[in-house]
């Protein structure tokens, strides 16, 4: 017998995304009835980076815009509701905050189930929603806050590999683009350089490829190309473009080459586990980019898994993700009433070590 369809609409604010989605679906298939994603990417530009206070601001003015146009697209009532699903952490606390209000008192409201969902998760799942994958499967999450692989055992069981202990490389990316005075977001800029570069020029390191395990670092590949350019404007008093270009193409290929060797190492230990049909996906805006891509289809097919990308509107921040990972969740029984607080850290593995730059505060992913 089919399992009944359930109907959630999401809500995504963590970062500097606005978004509002309805997804419909079993636990084995769905369908992502409507998505609405404001990005807030005009506000921040003038500070170089995410702003916290602006971000909480603009969700705030934002979410029931979202909510509605997101109902609407859908051609759904509330009463079609099954539930909601809401990002309650990680991430920037205002923003979430923000999210998790409006969904509580839209629960409160209408008397539907409401769930806490791990930002973290949404993105895990998402090959679940796109391509229909099979548990057990490897994600790498590679964004501009997160960096990790993942055994994706089930919709709350998760198994951390290894992960960035500085950095993130979208982070890296947008911290590279500032430094030589490319626009923001920095991670299609370095990109489209990097394509016209000479990436054997400058001699970057590869951080942490000397250590076994799947940890990564990307802090000091970042730091050995702000010596590099410091180097050529105290030689030339400037950068040239092709400067420019051969700095992007060598960290881009730096960064290419981390990521491609620790996911080997990811893979060795996935297979392991015997999986009736092996499956790698990668999901996060750095996902977009298509010489990383390119590695990490290589390794897949010389250790013939199978690789998995979501489409880029599911890749980066959305909310289709979260309603589909509230479908999961629901449909497993998952009680979620202890994830109903605002969280700026939460880890998917919390039998895991937090990883060594995590803070004092304790582990965000």
């Amino acid at each position: 017998m089919m399992a009944k369809e359930l109907t959630i609409l999401g809500i995504e604010s963590s970062c500097d995304d606005t978004a509002a989605a309805v997804v419909r679906g079993d636990g084995a298939r769905g369908a992502v009835l409507s998505s609405v994603v404001e990005g807030q990417t005009g506000l921040h530009a003038p500070f170089g980076g995410v702003v916290p206070e602006i971000a909480a601001r603009a969700h705030a003015e934002r979410l029931d815009i979202c909510v509605s146009a997101a109902m609407a697209q859908a051609a759904v009532g509330f009463d079609d509701l099954d539930a909601i699903a809401v990002t309650s952490g990680p991430g920037l606390i205002g923003g979430v905050l923000s999210g998790v209000m409006l969904a509580k008192g839209l629960a409160a409201a209408r008397g539907l189930p409401l769930m806490g969902v791990n930002h973290l998760a949404g993105h895990a799942l998402t090959p679940r929603l796109t391509d229909g994958l099979d548990f057990p499967y490897l994600m790498l999450l590679v964004s501009g806050g997160h960096c990790q692989f993942l055994i994706v055992h089930g919709p709350r069981q998760f198994t951390r590999l290894g992960g960035t202990i500085d950095d993130a490389p979208g982070e890296a990316f947008d911290k590279i683009a500032k430094l030589l005075a490319l626009p923001q977001p920095g991670g299609p800029q370095v990109e489209k350089q990097a394509i016209l570069g000479d990436a054997r020029r400058f001699a970057l390191p590869r951080p942490l490829l000397d250590r076994a395990g799947c940890d990564m670092s990307f802090s000091g590949l970042k730091t050995a190309a702000l010596r590099a350019r410091d180097a050529i404007i105290a030689e030339k008093s400037g950068l040239t473009l092709q400067d420019r270009r051969d700095l992007c193409a060598g960290f881009q290929a730096a960064m290419a080459d981390v990521l491609a060797e620790k996911a080997r190492r990811a893979l060795a230990a996935y297979l392991a586990l015997n999986p009736a049909q092996p499956a790698f996906a990668v999901a996060g805006g750095v996902a977009a980019n298509q010489s990383i891509r390119t590695r990490l289809e290589a390794v897949c097919a010389d250790m013939s898994t199978s690789f998995f990308a979501p489409p880029l509107h599911l890749c980066t921040d959305n909310a289709a993700m979260i309603a589909w990972a509230g479908i999961e969740i629901f449909r497993t029984g998952g009680s979620s009433l202890e994830d109903l607080i605002a969280r700026p850290r939460w880890p998917l593995d919390t039998a895991a070590a937090p990883l060594i730059g995590s803070g004092k505060k304790g582990a965000k992913a």
